[in-house]
Protein backbone atom coordinates (compact mmCIF):
# COMPACT_ATOMS: atom_id res chain seq x y z
CA UNK A 1 0.00 0.00 0.00
CA UNK A 2 1.51 3.19 -1.06
CA UNK A 3 2.06 5.73 2.00
CA UNK A 4 0.79 8.29 -0.54
CA UNK A 5 -2.36 7.31 -2.83
CA UNK A 6 -4.66 10.36 -3.00
CA UNK A 7 -7.81 8.06 -4.08
CA UNK A 8 -7.31 5.36 -1.76
CA UNK A 9 -6.82 7.86 0.84
CA UNK A 10 -10.00 9.05 -0.35
CA UNK A 11 -11.90 6.26 0.07
CA UNK A 12 -10.42 5.53 3.31
CA UNK A 13 -11.78 8.60 4.86
CA UNK A 14 -14.84 8.39 3.36
CA UNK A 15 -15.84 5.18 4.65
CA UNK A 16 -14.44 5.98 8.09
CA UNK A 17 -16.06 5.82 11.04
CA UNK A 18 -15.03 10.06 11.42
CA UNK A 19 -16.43 10.45 8.27
CA UNK A 20 -19.43 9.67 9.04
CA UNK A 21 -19.51 11.42 12.50
CA UNK A 22 -18.70 14.70 10.08
CA UNK A 23 -21.82 13.33 7.57
CA UNK A 24 -23.90 13.38 11.14
CA UNK A 25 -22.51 16.97 11.77
CA UNK A 26 -23.88 18.51 8.42
CA UNK A 27 -27.61 16.43 8.88
CA UNK A 28 -28.12 17.67 12.01
CA UNK A 29 -27.29 21.10 10.82
CA UNK A 30 -29.82 20.84 8.39
CA UNK A 31 -32.43 19.65 10.93
CA UNK A 32 -33.17 21.84 13.18
CA UNK A 33 -35.90 23.96 11.09
CA UNK A 34 -38.16 24.05 13.54
CA UNK A 35 -36.08 26.17 15.95
CA UNK A 36 -36.89 29.48 12.97
CA UNK A 37 -40.85 29.07 12.76
CA UNK A 38 -40.90 32.64 13.85
CA UNK A 39 -39.08 33.81 11.22
CA UNK A 40 -41.52 32.67 8.74
CA UNK A 41 -44.64 32.57 10.97
CA UNK A 42 -46.09 36.08 10.12
CA UNK A 43 -45.46 35.16 6.20
CA UNK A 44 -47.88 32.25 7.29
CA UNK A 45 -50.24 34.23 9.24
CA UNK A 46 -50.66 37.10 6.54
CA UNK A 47 -50.94 34.64 3.44
CA UNK A 48 -53.47 32.66 4.86
CA UNK A 49 -55.01 35.55 6.85
CA UNK A 50 -54.88 33.70 10.28
CA UNK A 51 -55.35 34.92 13.37
CA UNK A 52 -52.59 34.49 16.73
CA UNK A 53 -54.68 31.53 18.25
CA UNK A 54 -55.03 29.99 14.89
CA UNK A 55 -51.06 30.21 14.16
CA UNK A 56 -50.37 29.19 17.36
CA UNK A 57 -51.80 25.73 16.85
CA UNK A 58 -50.44 25.42 14.12
CA UNK A 59 -47.11 26.05 15.92
CA UNK A 60 -48.26 23.46 18.27
CA UNK A 61 -48.40 20.62 15.74
CA UNK A 62 -44.72 21.65 14.70
CA UNK A 63 -43.87 21.12 18.95
CA UNK A 64 -45.91 17.70 18.29
CA UNK A 65 -43.97 16.49 15.00
CA UNK A 66 -40.73 17.65 16.40
CA UNK A 67 -41.11 16.14 20.17
CA UNK A 68 -42.75 12.92 19.21
CA UNK A 69 -39.66 10.25 17.74
CA UNK A 70 -41.95 6.74 18.22
CA UNK A 71 -42.37 6.28 14.64
CA UNK A 72 -38.42 6.66 13.85
CA UNK A 73 -38.18 4.80 16.78
CA UNK A 74 -39.36 1.76 15.47
CA UNK A 75 -38.77 2.57 11.73
CA UNK A 76 -34.76 2.27 13.04
CA UNK A 77 -35.13 -0.87 14.67
CA UNK A 78 -36.23 -2.87 11.91
CA UNK A 79 -33.87 -1.14 9.11
CA UNK A 80 -31.18 0.47 8.49
CA UNK A 81 -30.03 4.41 8.61
CA UNK A 82 -30.38 4.84 5.40
CA UNK A 83 -34.14 3.97 5.32
CA UNK A 84 -34.46 6.06 8.43
CA UNK A 85 -32.99 9.05 6.91
CA UNK A 86 -34.87 8.75 3.53
CA UNK A 87 -38.09 8.80 5.28
CA UNK A 88 -37.31 11.68 6.85
CA UNK A 89 -35.90 13.42 3.67
CA UNK A 90 -39.05 12.48 2.16
CA UNK A 91 -41.52 14.09 5.04
CA UNK A 92 -39.31 17.33 5.04
CA UNK A 93 -39.78 17.57 1.64
CA UNK A 94 -43.55 17.35 1.55
CA UNK A 95 -44.27 19.01 4.39
CA UNK A 96 -42.61 22.26 3.83
CA UNK A 97 -43.41 22.48 -0.03
CA UNK A 98 -46.60 22.09 0.81
CA UNK A 99 -46.75 25.07 3.57
CA UNK A 100 -44.80 27.02 0.56
CA UNK A 101 -47.58 25.87 -2.32
CA UNK A 102 -50.18 27.26 0.38
CA UNK A 103 -48.79 30.52 1.32
CA UNK A 104 -47.98 31.49 -2.15
CA UNK A 105 -51.24 30.50 -3.37
CA UNK A 106 -49.72 27.66 -6.00
CA UNK A 107 -52.53 25.47 -4.59
CA UNK A 108 -55.90 25.62 -3.14
CA UNK A 109 -56.25 27.69 0.34
CA UNK A 110 -55.34 24.60 2.44
CA UNK A 111 -58.11 23.81 6.03
CA UNK A 112 -56.44 24.37 8.86
CA UNK A 113 -56.33 20.70 9.85
CA UNK A 114 -53.96 20.41 6.56
CA UNK A 115 -51.99 22.82 7.62
CA UNK A 116 -51.78 21.55 10.65
CA UNK A 117 -50.67 17.99 8.71
CA UNK A 118 -48.29 19.44 6.66
CA UNK A 119 -46.14 21.07 9.65
CA UNK A 120 -46.71 18.20 12.11
CA UNK A 121 -45.08 16.13 8.98
CA UNK A 122 -42.31 18.13 8.01
CA UNK A 123 -41.28 18.92 11.89
CA UNK A 124 -41.71 14.96 12.21
CA UNK A 125 -38.51 14.83 10.02
CA UNK A 126 -36.25 16.24 12.65
CA UNK A 127 -36.91 13.35 14.82
CA UNK A 128 -36.35 10.94 11.23
CA UNK A 129 -32.67 12.56 11.48
CA UNK A 130 -32.22 12.78 15.15
CA UNK A 131 -32.71 9.14 15.49
CA UNK A 132 -30.66 7.97 11.97
CA UNK A 133 -27.21 9.93 12.55
CA UNK A 134 -27.27 9.69 17.11
CA UNK A 135 -28.31 6.31 16.83
CA UNK A 136 -25.56 5.81 14.19
CA UNK A 137 -23.20 7.94 15.82
CA UNK A 138 -23.37 6.42 19.26
CA UNK A 139 -22.83 3.25 18.33
CA UNK A 140 -19.92 4.30 16.56
CA UNK A 141 -18.32 5.77 19.16
CA UNK A 142 -19.56 3.73 21.83
CA UNK A 143 -16.65 5.46 24.69
CA UNK A 144 -17.10 8.51 23.87
CA UNK A 145 -21.12 8.88 23.83
CA UNK A 146 -21.34 11.84 25.87
CA UNK A 147 -19.17 14.17 24.20
CA UNK A 148 -20.80 12.85 20.70
CA UNK A 149 -24.25 13.26 21.82
CA UNK A 150 -22.87 17.10 22.99
CA UNK A 151 -21.71 17.83 19.49
CA UNK A 152 -24.26 16.72 17.63
CA UNK A 153 -27.15 18.28 19.73
CA UNK A 154 -24.77 21.70 19.43
CA UNK A 155 -25.05 21.78 15.37
CA UNK A 156 -28.55 21.64 15.94
CA UNK A 157 -28.57 24.42 18.26
CA UNK A 158 -26.91 26.28 15.47
CA UNK A 159 -28.96 25.67 12.85
CA UNK A 160 -31.13 28.02 13.01
CA UNK A 161 -28.41 30.69 12.63
CA UNK A 162 -27.26 28.82 9.88
CA UNK A 163 -30.44 29.00 8.02
CA UNK A 164 -31.02 32.69 8.61
CA UNK A 165 -27.51 33.42 6.86
CA UNK A 166 -27.99 31.25 4.16
CA UNK A 167 -31.53 32.99 3.32
CA UNK A 168 -29.73 36.58 3.89
CA UNK A 169 -27.11 35.23 1.19
CA UNK A 170 -29.91 33.68 -0.99
CA UNK A 171 -32.37 36.46 -1.26
CA UNK A 172 -31.09 39.80 0.73
CA UNK A 173 -31.90 42.06 3.13
CA UNK A 174 -36.07 42.47 3.14
CA UNK A 175 -36.37 39.30 0.85
CA UNK A 176 -39.65 37.74 1.14
CA UNK A 177 -39.96 35.09 3.86
CA UNK A 178 -42.01 32.82 2.21
CA UNK A 179 -38.13 31.85 0.76
CA UNK A 180 -37.20 30.70 3.31
CA UNK A 181 -40.04 28.01 4.19
CA UNK A 182 -38.77 26.79 0.29
CA UNK A 183 -35.33 26.71 1.45
CA UNK A 184 -36.66 24.83 4.82
CA UNK A 185 -37.94 22.08 2.08
CA UNK A 186 -35.34 21.42 0.23
CA UNK A 187 -32.04 21.86 2.30
CA UNK A 188 -32.06 19.34 4.89
CA UNK A 189 -34.03 16.57 2.17
CA UNK A 190 -30.67 17.60 0.17
CA UNK A 191 -27.91 16.72 2.81
CA UNK A 192 -29.68 13.21 4.04
CA UNK A 193 -29.85 12.38 0.52
CA UNK A 194 -26.44 12.84 -0.04
CA UNK A 195 -25.17 11.72 2.64
CA UNK A 196 -27.77 8.32 3.08
CA UNK A 197 -25.34 5.69 2.58
CA UNK A 198 -22.31 7.17 5.06
CA UNK A 199 -24.50 6.94 8.53
CA UNK A 200 -24.27 3.14 8.56
CA UNK A 201 -23.39 1.13 12.02
CA UNK A 202 -19.54 0.44 11.89
CA UNK A 203 -17.64 -1.81 14.34
CA UNK A 204 -14.98 0.34 16.92
CA UNK A 205 -11.66 -0.84 16.46
CA UNK A 206 -10.07 -2.79 18.83
CA UNK A 207 -7.09 -0.77 18.74
CA UNK A 208 -8.73 2.39 19.75
CA UNK A 209 -7.37 4.74 22.44
CA UNK A 210 -10.15 6.08 24.04
CA UNK A 211 -8.36 9.47 25.29
CA UNK A 212 -7.24 9.83 22.06
CA UNK A 213 -10.27 9.77 20.24
CA UNK A 214 -11.78 12.22 22.91
CA UNK A 215 -8.63 14.49 22.09
CA UNK A 216 -9.97 14.09 18.39
CA UNK A 217 -13.81 15.53 19.46
CA UNK A 218 -12.09 18.17 21.25
CA UNK A 219 -10.80 19.63 18.47
CA UNK A 220 -14.43 19.75 16.76
CA UNK A 221 -15.58 21.33 19.67
CA UNK A 222 -13.23 24.21 19.52
CA UNK A 223 -14.51 24.72 16.00
CA UNK A 224 -18.12 24.82 16.66
CA UNK A 225 -17.29 27.57 19.41
CA UNK A 226 -15.58 29.22 16.67
CA UNK A 227 -18.31 29.23 14.26
CA UNK A 228 -20.71 30.14 17.34
CA UNK A 229 -18.33 32.32 18.00
CA UNK A 230 -18.34 33.94 14.53
CA UNK A 231 -22.21 33.78 13.91
CA UNK A 232 -22.57 36.19 16.80
CA UNK A 233 -20.32 38.64 15.98
CA UNK A 234 -22.25 39.02 12.13
CA UNK A 235 -25.55 38.72 14.06
CA UNK A 236 -24.62 41.83 16.41
CA UNK A 237 -22.81 43.36 13.60
CA UNK A 238 -26.04 42.64 11.28
CA UNK A 239 -28.37 44.37 14.08
CA UNK A 240 -26.10 47.30 13.76
CA UNK A 241 -25.03 48.49 10.27
CA UNK A 242 -26.90 47.82 6.91
CA UNK A 243 -25.42 44.84 5.17
CA UNK A 244 -24.66 44.88 1.20
CA UNK A 245 -25.74 41.80 -0.72
CA UNK A 246 -22.31 40.97 -1.31
CA UNK A 247 -21.28 41.18 2.49
CA UNK A 248 -24.36 38.87 3.07
CA UNK A 249 -22.45 36.04 0.81
CA UNK A 250 -19.67 36.80 2.56
CA UNK A 251 -20.30 36.00 5.68
CA UNK A 252 -22.52 33.19 4.61
CA UNK A 253 -19.14 31.87 2.97
CA UNK A 254 -17.13 31.89 5.99
CA UNK A 255 -20.03 30.13 7.39
CA UNK A 256 -19.65 27.46 5.45
CA UNK A 257 -16.18 27.30 5.74
CA UNK A 258 -15.97 26.89 9.20
CA UNK A 259 -18.60 24.36 8.75
CA UNK A 260 -17.20 22.33 6.71
CA UNK A 261 -13.81 22.80 8.59
CA UNK A 262 -14.15 19.71 10.94
CA UNK A 263 -13.26 17.48 7.41
CA UNK A 264 -9.55 18.49 8.26
CA UNK A 265 -9.93 17.23 11.27
CA UNK A 266 -11.46 13.94 10.24
CA UNK A 267 -8.93 13.59 7.29
CA UNK A 268 -6.26 14.31 9.57
CA UNK A 269 -7.13 11.50 11.57
CA UNK A 270 -7.76 9.13 9.06
CA UNK A 271 -4.38 9.66 6.99
CA UNK A 272 -2.63 8.86 10.07
CA UNK A 273 -4.18 5.90 10.65
CA UNK A 274 -3.57 5.76 7.20
CA UNK A 275 0.35 5.95 7.59
CA UNK A 276 0.32 3.85 10.38
CA UNK A 277 -0.79 0.82 7.87
CA UNK A 278 -3.60 0.00 10.07
CA UNK A 279 -7.00 -1.17 9.06
CA UNK A 280 -10.29 0.99 8.45
CA UNK A 281 -10.80 3.09 11.77
CA UNK A 282 -14.16 2.01 11.15
CA UNK A 283 -13.59 -1.41 11.06
CA UNK A 284 -15.89 -3.25 9.18
CA UNK A 285 -19.55 -2.57 8.82
CA UNK A 286 -22.04 -3.67 11.27
CA UNK A 287 -25.19 -5.56 10.14
CA UNK A 288 -27.07 -2.72 9.10
CA UNK A 289 -30.59 -4.00 11.34
CA UNK A 290 -30.17 -3.30 14.92
CA UNK A 291 -29.89 -6.08 17.52
CA UNK A 292 -32.89 -7.77 17.50
CA UNK A 293 -34.57 -6.60 21.06
CA UNK A 294 -36.17 -10.16 21.49
CA UNK A 295 -32.82 -11.66 22.57
CA UNK A 296 -32.61 -10.11 25.59
CA UNK A 297 -35.82 -10.71 26.34
CA UNK A 298 -35.66 -14.08 26.10
CA UNK A 299 -31.93 -14.84 27.71
CA UNK A 300 -31.91 -16.29 31.19
CA UNK A 301 -31.95 -12.94 33.27
CA UNK A 302 -31.93 -12.95 37.18
CA UNK A 303 -34.72 -10.28 37.95
CA UNK A 304 -36.84 -11.24 35.14
CA UNK A 305 -40.42 -11.41 35.06
CA UNK A 306 -43.30 -13.50 33.53
CA UNK A 307 -46.29 -11.76 31.67
CA UNK A 308 -48.56 -12.91 33.76
CA UNK A 309 -46.83 -11.31 36.98
CA UNK A 310 -45.44 -8.08 35.50
CA UNK A 311 -48.58 -6.24 36.01
CA UNK A 312 -47.84 -6.69 39.68
CA UNK A 313 -44.58 -5.15 40.02
CA UNK A 314 -45.50 -2.06 37.76
CA UNK A 315 -45.79 -0.66 41.51
CA UNK A 316 -42.50 -2.24 43.02
CA UNK A 317 -40.24 -0.40 41.16
CA UNK A 318 -36.39 -0.82 41.57
CA UNK A 319 -33.93 1.26 43.38
CA UNK A 320 -32.98 4.29 41.89
CA UNK A 321 -30.50 4.16 39.11
CA UNK A 322 -31.61 0.52 38.08
CA UNK A 323 -33.27 -0.49 35.21
CA UNK A 324 -36.45 0.24 35.56
CA UNK A 325 -39.06 -1.53 33.01
CA UNK A 326 -41.57 1.08 31.07
CA UNK A 327 -44.47 0.82 32.74
CA UNK A 328 -42.87 1.10 35.90
CA UNK A 329 -41.16 4.17 35.61
CA UNK A 330 -44.60 5.53 33.78
CA UNK A 331 -46.41 4.53 37.25
CA UNK A 332 -43.25 6.20 39.03
CA UNK A 333 -43.76 9.49 40.92
CA UNK A 334 -40.29 10.68 39.94
CA UNK A 335 -41.74 10.70 36.17
CA UNK A 336 -44.74 12.19 37.37
CA UNK A 337 -42.32 15.12 38.69
CA UNK A 338 -40.92 15.16 35.30
CA UNK A 339 -43.61 15.41 33.14
CA UNK A 340 -44.92 18.14 35.18
CA UNK A 341 -41.82 19.92 34.95
CA UNK A 342 -41.72 19.61 31.23
CA UNK A 343 -45.33 20.89 30.45
CA UNK A 344 -44.36 24.06 33.24
CA UNK A 345 -40.83 25.17 31.72
CA UNK A 346 -40.38 24.01 28.90
CA UNK A 347 -43.83 24.77 27.52
CA UNK A 348 -43.12 28.62 28.91
CA UNK A 349 -39.82 28.87 26.25
CA UNK A 350 -41.12 26.75 23.67
CA UNK A 351 -43.73 29.81 23.90
CA UNK A 352 -41.13 32.48 23.55
CA UNK A 353 -39.45 30.89 20.73
CA UNK A 354 -42.55 30.15 18.64
CA UNK A 355 -43.80 34.04 18.95
CA UNK A 356 -40.71 35.83 18.73
CA UNK A 357 -41.45 37.27 15.80
CA UNK A 358 -44.97 38.46 16.47
CA UNK A 359 -43.77 39.55 19.84
CA UNK A 360 -41.31 41.92 17.74
CA UNK A 361 -43.57 43.20 15.17
CA UNK A 362 -46.01 44.31 18.19
CA UNK A 363 -42.81 45.80 19.50
CA UNK A 364 -42.30 47.68 16.84
CA UNK A 365 -38.97 45.48 15.36
CA UNK A 366 -38.51 45.35 11.51
CA UNK A 367 -37.70 42.08 9.67
CA UNK A 368 -34.11 42.47 10.26
CA UNK A 369 -34.83 42.79 13.72
CA UNK A 370 -36.54 39.41 14.03
CA UNK A 371 -33.98 37.17 11.99
CA UNK A 372 -32.00 38.97 14.49
CA UNK A 373 -33.72 37.48 17.50
CA UNK A 374 -34.04 34.44 16.11
CA UNK A 375 -30.32 33.82 15.15
CA UNK A 376 -29.47 34.63 18.59
CA UNK A 377 -32.08 32.14 20.05
CA UNK A 378 -30.76 29.65 17.69
CA UNK A 379 -27.12 30.30 19.23
CA UNK A 380 -28.08 30.39 22.99
CA UNK A 381 -29.65 27.22 22.24
CA UNK A 382 -26.57 25.71 20.92
CA UNK A 383 -24.65 27.15 24.42
CA UNK A 384 -27.15 25.71 26.65
CA UNK A 385 -26.80 22.43 25.48
CA UNK A 386 -23.11 22.52 25.25
CA UNK A 387 -22.99 24.28 29.32
CA UNK A 388 -25.63 21.96 30.77
CA UNK A 389 -23.81 19.12 29.11
CA UNK A 390 -20.34 19.16 30.52
CA UNK A 391 -21.01 22.48 33.60
CA UNK A 392 -23.60 19.26 34.85
CA UNK A 393 -21.19 16.79 34.59
CA UNK A 394 -18.14 18.69 36.19
CA UNK A 395 -20.82 19.79 39.16
CA UNK A 396 -22.13 16.06 39.68
CA UNK A 397 -18.66 14.72 39.57
CA UNK A 398 -16.90 17.13 42.01
CA UNK A 399 -19.56 18.15 44.00
CA UNK A 400 -21.85 15.62 43.61
CA UNK A 401 -24.72 18.60 42.57
CA UNK A 402 -27.54 16.49 41.59
CA UNK A 403 -28.91 17.37 38.14
CA UNK A 404 -32.42 18.16 39.18
CA UNK A 405 -31.18 21.31 40.96
CA UNK A 406 -29.33 22.71 37.99
CA UNK A 407 -32.64 22.24 36.06
CA UNK A 408 -34.54 24.17 38.90
CA UNK A 409 -32.08 26.93 38.31
CA UNK A 410 -33.00 27.34 34.80
CA UNK A 411 -36.10 27.31 35.22
CA UNK A 412 -35.39 29.95 37.57
CA UNK A 413 -33.37 31.96 35.03
CA UNK A 414 -36.14 31.27 32.32
CA UNK A 415 -38.79 33.48 34.01
CA UNK A 416 -36.28 36.30 33.79
CA UNK A 417 -36.37 36.04 30.08
CA UNK A 418 -40.45 35.82 30.22
CA UNK A 419 -40.46 38.81 32.41
CA UNK A 420 -38.32 40.94 29.79
CA UNK A 421 -40.78 39.91 26.99
CA UNK A 422 -43.74 40.87 29.31
CA UNK A 423 -42.50 44.10 29.91
CA UNK A 424 -40.93 44.64 26.44
CA UNK A 425 -40.74 48.38 26.24
CA UNK A 426 -37.60 48.22 28.36
CA UNK A 427 -34.89 49.21 25.53
CA UNK A 428 -33.02 46.03 23.93
CA UNK A 429 -35.18 43.78 26.41
CA UNK A 430 -36.53 41.88 23.73
CA UNK A 431 -32.63 41.22 23.02
CA UNK A 432 -31.74 40.20 26.30
CA UNK A 433 -34.68 37.68 26.56
CA UNK A 434 -33.64 36.09 23.03
CA UNK A 435 -30.11 35.14 24.26
CA UNK A 436 -32.39 34.06 27.98
CA UNK A 437 -34.62 32.04 26.44
CA UNK A 438 -32.54 30.00 23.76
CA UNK A 439 -29.90 29.02 26.53
CA UNK A 440 -32.79 27.93 28.54
CA UNK A 441 -34.51 26.09 26.01
CA UNK A 442 -31.11 24.36 25.05
CA UNK A 443 -29.84 23.87 28.73
CA UNK A 444 -33.51 22.14 29.43
CA UNK A 445 -32.90 19.25 26.52
CA UNK A 446 -29.47 17.43 27.90
CA UNK A 447 -30.33 18.33 31.61
CA UNK A 448 -34.08 16.53 30.96
CA UNK A 449 -32.44 13.48 29.37
CA UNK A 450 -29.71 12.93 31.50
CA UNK A 451 -31.85 12.95 34.63
CA UNK A 452 -34.00 10.15 32.70
CA UNK A 453 -31.29 8.30 31.86
CA UNK A 454 -29.93 8.15 35.89
CA UNK A 455 -33.23 8.15 37.29
CA UNK A 456 -34.77 4.89 35.28
CA UNK A 457 -31.40 3.11 33.47
CA UNK A 458 -30.36 2.77 29.80
CA UNK A 459 -32.29 -0.35 29.54
CA UNK A 460 -35.70 1.58 28.54
CA UNK A 461 -33.85 4.91 27.33
CA UNK A 462 -34.68 5.20 24.15
CA UNK A 463 -38.69 5.00 24.98
CA UNK A 464 -38.15 6.63 28.29
CA UNK A 465 -36.51 9.97 27.00
CA UNK A 466 -39.31 9.77 24.17
CA UNK A 467 -42.18 9.75 26.80
CA UNK A 468 -41.05 12.35 28.90
CA UNK A 469 -40.06 14.42 25.39
CA UNK A 470 -43.82 14.20 24.10
CA UNK A 471 -44.48 16.29 27.43
CA UNK A 472 -43.46 19.68 25.43
CA UNK A 473 -46.02 19.77 23.20
CA UNK A 474 -48.71 19.80 25.98
CA UNK A 475 -47.23 22.82 28.05
CA UNK A 476 -46.87 24.43 24.36
CA UNK A 477 -50.46 23.66 23.59
CA UNK A 478 -51.78 25.04 26.70
CA UNK A 479 -49.58 28.14 27.26
CA UNK A 480 -49.26 28.76 23.23
CA UNK A 481 -52.66 28.32 22.20
CA UNK A 482 -54.72 28.43 25.44
CA UNK A 483 -53.16 31.46 26.51
CA UNK A 484 -50.75 33.37 24.29
CA UNK A 485 -52.91 33.16 21.16
CA UNK A 486 -55.89 33.86 22.80
CA UNK A 487 -54.94 36.95 25.10
CA UNK A 488 -53.18 38.47 21.59
CA UNK A 489 -56.28 38.31 19.49
CA UNK A 490 -58.33 39.78 22.27
CA UNK A 491 -56.16 42.74 22.81
CA UNK A 492 -55.77 42.73 19.14
CA UNK A 493 -59.72 43.01 18.06
CA UNK A 494 -60.01 45.63 21.47
CA UNK A 495 -57.48 47.74 19.52
CA UNK A 496 -59.06 47.45 15.96
CA UNK A 497 -62.87 48.31 17.61
CA UNK A 498 -61.23 51.36 19.63
CA UNK A 499 -59.31 52.33 16.12
CA UNK A 500 -62.85 51.95 14.41
CA UNK A 501 -64.78 54.12 16.66
CA UNK A 502 -67.48 51.98 16.72
CA UNK A 503 -68.49 48.62 19.03
CA UNK A 504 -70.48 47.42 16.03
CA UNK A 505 -67.46 45.95 14.31
CA UNK A 506 -67.04 43.48 16.93
CA UNK A 507 -69.93 41.84 15.73
CA UNK A 508 -68.12 41.08 12.67
CA UNK A 509 -64.82 40.30 14.70
CA UNK A 510 -65.07 36.36 12.74
CA UNK A 511 -64.13 37.76 9.44
CA UNK A 512 -61.92 41.05 10.44
CA UNK A 513 -60.06 39.49 13.86
CA UNK A 514 -58.07 37.30 11.54
CA UNK A 515 -56.84 40.33 9.74
CA UNK A 516 -56.30 42.25 13.12
CA UNK A 517 -52.64 43.34 14.24
CA UNK A 518 -51.96 43.53 18.14
CA UNK A 519 -49.45 46.48 18.81
CA UNK A 520 -47.51 47.17 21.84
CA UNK A 521 -46.26 45.52 24.86
CA UNK A 522 -49.85 44.70 25.97
CA UNK A 523 -50.10 42.14 23.31
CA UNK A 524 -48.01 39.40 25.14
CA UNK A 525 -47.52 41.46 28.55
CA UNK A 526 -50.49 39.40 30.35
CA UNK A 527 -49.81 36.36 28.60
CA UNK A 528 -45.98 36.39 29.61
CA UNK A 529 -46.33 37.28 33.13
CA UNK A 530 -49.11 34.07 33.44
CA UNK A 531 -46.31 31.99 32.07
CA UNK A 532 -43.59 32.99 34.46
CA UNK A 533 -45.75 32.11 37.14
CA UNK A 534 -46.31 28.63 35.56
CA UNK A 535 -42.89 28.29 34.98
CA UNK A 536 -42.13 29.07 39.06
CA UNK A 537 -44.57 26.13 39.38
CA UNK A 538 -43.00 23.77 37.77
CA UNK A 539 -39.19 25.37 39.09
CA UNK A 540 -41.28 24.31 42.89
CA UNK A 541 -41.95 20.82 41.64
CA UNK A 542 -38.43 20.22 40.10
CA UNK A 543 -37.74 21.46 43.69
CA UNK A 544 -39.44 17.98 44.90
CA UNK A 545 -37.12 15.60 42.25
CA UNK A 546 -33.93 17.32 44.50
CA UNK A 547 -35.42 16.42 47.70
CA UNK A 548 -36.38 12.74 46.83
CA UNK A 549 -33.00 12.20 44.98
CA UNK A 550 -31.16 14.13 47.25
CA UNK A 551 -29.45 10.87 48.20
CA UNK A 552 -29.57 9.26 45.13
CA UNK A 553 -27.08 11.94 43.53
CA UNK A 554 -24.96 12.49 46.71
CA UNK A 555 -23.65 8.43 46.39
CA UNK A 556 -21.55 7.52 43.54
CA UNK A 557 -24.46 7.02 40.29
CA UNK A 558 -21.70 5.41 38.10
CA UNK A 559 -20.88 2.44 39.91
CA UNK A 560 -23.32 0.46 38.39
CA UNK A 561 -21.87 0.71 35.36
CA UNK A 562 -18.14 0.26 35.71
CA UNK A 563 -17.74 -3.55 34.62
CA UNK A 564 -14.43 -3.95 36.56
CA UNK A 565 -11.10 -2.50 37.39
CA UNK A 566 -10.25 -1.98 33.92
CA UNK A 567 -13.20 -0.22 33.12
CA UNK A 568 -13.14 1.75 36.52
CA UNK A 569 -9.55 2.94 35.47
CA UNK A 570 -10.82 4.35 32.28
CA UNK A 571 -13.36 6.04 34.01
CA UNK A 572 -11.30 7.97 36.61
CA UNK A 573 -8.58 8.62 33.34
CA UNK A 574 -11.92 10.43 31.62
CA UNK A 575 -12.28 12.27 34.60
CA UNK A 576 -8.33 13.22 35.48
CA UNK A 577 -7.86 14.52 31.39
CA UNK A 578 -11.43 16.49 31.36
CA UNK A 579 -14.08 16.61 34.03
CA UNK A 580 -16.54 17.87 31.91
CA UNK A 581 -16.66 14.55 29.68
CA UNK A 582 -20.36 13.26 29.76
CA UNK A 583 -20.78 10.19 32.03
CA UNK A 584 -20.10 6.76 30.68
CA UNK A 585 -22.74 4.97 30.05
CA UNK A 586 -22.69 1.23 29.76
Amino acid sequence: MSSWDPINLAVHVARGRWFTLFASFLIMTASGATYIFSAYSAAIKSSLAYDQRTLNTISFFKDLGSSVGVLPGLVNEVAPPSVVLATGAAMNFFGYLMIYLAITGRTPRPRLWQMCLYICVGANSQAFANTGALVACVRNFPDSRGAVLGLLKGFVGLSGAIFTQLYLAFYGHGGDPRSLVLLVAWLPAAVSLVFLHTIRYMKPPPHRHQSHEFKVLCSLLYITLALAGFLMAVIILQSRFEFSQRAYTAGSVVVLILLFLPLVVVAREEASNWKRGKPPIGGPPLESKPIDPKASITSPKKNSVTSSSALADVFRAPKRGEDYSILQAIASVDMLIIVIATICGVGGTLTAIDNMGQIGQSLGYDAQSVATLVSLISIWNYAGRVVAGFASEILLVKYRLPRPLLLTLVFLLSCAGHLLIAFGSIPASLYAASVITGFCFGAQVPLFFAIISEVFGLKHYSTLHNFGGAASPIGSYILNVKVAGQLYDRTAVRQNAIGNMSNSSFASSSSESSLATCVGEECFKLAFIIITAVTMAGAAVMLVLVWRTWEFYRGDIYSRHRGGGEAKKELEEKEEMVPMLEQRLD
